[in-house]
Order: structure tokens, then C-alpha cells, then sequence
């Protein structure tokens, strides 16, 4: 099953590191920077930057599963952990993959 087609379960299990790296290969341009998976997208201006945002908003809101987000003028990055778990899980591999979509 494609990561996009998924959804959050509430429940979930901690990846092992050996699991979050090959899960890599599932995100476009995403890495795993301290125990979060991150990746900075790029826009021509300030409102495509915040359209970015807001789409991103609805999607946390339907998975239930929300993001770090630093914004700027034409860019924002994303974080994403699983604080239940202290680190990464599933569903932020689930929700990244549906950020790619949105691009």
C-alpha cells in the first residue's frame, strides 16, 4: 500500500532506526534530522507559501497528526515526530507522503 493512501491509526509503534531510514526511500527529499523527519519546502512567494500551509493544516487535521512548522516569506519547513512513541512512527511517513501530494 502507497504511503499516500493511508491514513493515521491512533495507535502506533515507535520504527526502529533501521525501519526509518528505509522509509526514506517512500519521501521525496525528506531526511531525519534529531529524531525528527524534516524536510523544507521551497515557493515563489509568500502566498504560495501559506496556501502550502493552510493545505497542510487540513491534512493534520484529518490524520490527527500535526507537524512542526517554520514559515517564512517563501518557505516552511516541516518537522515531524510521534510524541507518544518519542520518536518517529508510521504516521509521519503516512502524512509526509501527503505533503508531497500537495506540491
Amino acid at each position: 500500500m502507497s504511503l499516500v493512501t493511508e491514513h493515521c491509526p491512533a495507535t502506533v509503534t515507535r520504527l526502529t532506526d533501521t525501519d526509518a531510514r528505509n522509509l526514506l526511500a517512500e519521501v521525496n527529499g525528506w531526511a531525519i534530522e534529531a529524531g525528527k523527519l524534516v524536510k523544507t519546502f521551497k515557493f515563489k512567494n509568500y502566498y504560495d507559501t501559506m496556501a502550502f500551509v493552510n493545505a497542510s493544516a487540513w491534512v493534520s487535521h484529518r490524520e490527527d497528526h500535526h507537524p512542526e512548522l517554520h514559515i517564512t516569506y517563501n518557505t516552511c519547513r516541516v518537522a515531524y515526530d510521534t510524541h507518544s512513541v518519542d520518536g518517529l512512527s508510521r504516521n509521519d511517513y503516512v502524512c509526509a507522503a501527503k505533503l508531497d501530494a500537495l506540491i
